[in-house]
């Protein structure tokens, strides 16, 4: 496919060629930037999601300042590259490692004996998911009842980027949560 091609299709919101382009055909070029600018682990598809809402943003205008004259992943490289750069200065690509948590409760909150025990269920859930980030958002806004604003300006992101974080951390808490499910089924037999 040509660049112009490709472009168009991106801007009309062709999913599969947005998916394929941007977490397949990328995939190498956006890791190296990644591992060339942050010190530390930023998530892969977290970086891309926060790139593609970047270069959406105004009406694609980003994307729309492609002209051709060079191909498509040149360009790319030096747009990627800025926003890197600039995720990494404004500290909008936080280090999720979990060298340290960002929540470091060891105590379930006070409350009836069920309530203590779904929290402490969720929390065990929580520590298997591979996303800290994710599971901070889940955290914050679940168990301690903290509101979008609020979370959003601690990890310094957009509200409605907070909301896409969310809806992937409950994805990934859904999966852990099965994968459990499976698991204590297979030992409880």
């Amino acid at each position: 496919m040509d660049n112009k091609t490709l472009v168009d299709s991106l801007l009309k919101g062709d999913e599969k060629i947005q998916l394929q382009f941007f977490y397949e055909d990328c995939r190498p070029l956006f890791m190296s930037i990644i591992n060339k600018v942050f010190p530390y682990h930023v998530d892969y598809e977290e970086f891309t999601h926060e790139f593609y809402v970047y270069l959406m943003e105004n009406d694609a205008a980003r994307l729309k300042q492609f002209k051709g004259k060079s191909s498509i992943y040149q360009w790319l490289k030096t747009t990627v590259l800025r926003f890197a750069l600039n995720a990494r200065k404004k500290g909008t690509m936080i280090d999720m490692a979990p060298k340290e948590t960002l929540y470091n409760k060891k105590e379930v909150p006070s409350g009836d004996e069920p309530s203590k025990q779904a929290k402490m269920d969720l929390e065990l859930l929580l520590s298997k998911m591979g996303n800290e980030r994710q599971a901070y958002v889940i955290r914050r806004h679940i168990i301690d009842g903290i509101d979008e604003p609020t979370i959003a300006d601690e990890l310094g992101v957009k509200v409605s980027n907070l909301y896409n974080i969310k809806k992937r951390a409950m994805k990934a808490l859904s999966e852990v949560a099965l994968t459990d499910i499976q698991q204590y089924g297979k030992t409880s037999k």
